[in-house]
């Protein structure tokens, strides 16, 4: 018979997001560097000077950063184990016990699942969304299910 100590960590992380973030992060690259080679000659107004290739480059930059902002959508991240929970969404996280957690939700209509606190707080679980269905509610499950076995500890 295994003990809560013998329970290993559990992680869940979205995966239709990741159909989604790559080709459009990838997208907004190649835009921004097809547009960057049309910036050329005068730009636009009497004596306003013309771009160079620092402009070009820039555009290149900005396409790289905004593909990079696309990509954050990946961090969300839940690792459970007997001991607590640790929750990491877009922004922000939080490493909590199962001590200060009354439940796991996942309320219909919903788009993700939620900790509600004893405190009355609740806390959204990114990585457990609506979207990925099956594999959302198989997570939800075995985090009740840790929740259930660290609460009768």
């Amino acid at each position: 018979m295994s003990t809560l100590v013998d329970v290993p960590n559990v992680t869940y992380r979205p995966k239709k997001i990741r159909w989604v973030a790559y080709p459009v992060a990838g997208a907004v690259v190649v835009l921004f560097t097809v547009l960057s080679f049309g910036l050329h000659g005068s730009a636009g107004f009497s004596n306003s000077g013309s771009f160079q290739r620092g402009d070009q480059a820039a555009m290149i930059g900005l396409g790289i950063l905004i593909g990079l902002g696309v990509l954050t959508f990946l961090r969300p991240r839940v690792v459970a184990n007997a001991e607590g929970i640790k929750v990491r969404n877009v922004v922000g996280g939080y490493d909590l016990p199962w001590s200060v957690v009354r439940k796991v939700r996942f309320d219909r209509n919903s788009p993700w699942a939620q900790l509600e606190l004893h405190d009355e707080e609740q806390i959204s679980i990114h990585a457990l969304q609506a979207a990925d269905k099956d594999y959302a509610v198989e997570g939800v499950r075995e985090l009740r299910r840790l929740h259930a076995a660290a609460v009768d500890a």
